[in-house]
């Protein structure tokens, strides 16, 4: 039993990506085709989230040509890049699967207003338009 569990322990991610049902995510996910690999993004809204331990799953729920894909990835998957938040959600629920059954505006999900997105890492400066530039040192 423990050698399982030590096994489970090293396929584990350390650090997770911040997200929760009703959040529209992008999910960066790594495609092999023949001897190529590629990232590709898989954009849409969590609906389900299920918990156990290793086996961690959500399920990406999204439109595509008018018809509704779900797509389960496992968290812990090294085939999942990253998971970027792009749209936090305010639901009440634990599971969305009522949103199958909607359309048009009421598959809609509203906006958290007071939650922040995590920041991206600080760029470098940038010189203003009008700005006079040093000149070189000279020898």
């Amino acid at each position: 039993m423990n050698e399982i569990r030590a096994i489970e322990a090293s396929q584990m991610k350390t650090e997770l990506d911040e997200f929760k049902v009703g959040d529209t995510v992008k999910v960066h996910f790594k495609i092999v085709e023949g001897k190529t690999e590629r990232i590709q993004i898989y954009e849409g809204l969590v609906i389900a989230m299920k918990n156990s331990r290793v086996g961690r799953t959500f399920t990406v729920r999204k439109n595509s040509y008018g018809v509704g894909v779900e797509r389960i990835f496992p968290i812990h998957s090294p085939r999942i890049a990253r998971v970027e938040l792009a749209r936090p959600g305010k639901v009440r629920r634990a599971k969305l699967y009522y949103i199958r059954d909607k359309i048009g505006k009421a598959a809609k999900i509203k906006e958290l207003v007071g939650r922040k997105k995590p920041k991206a890492p600080p760029a470098a400066p940038v010189p203003a338009a009008g700005a006079a530039v040093a000149p070189a040192a000279q020898e």
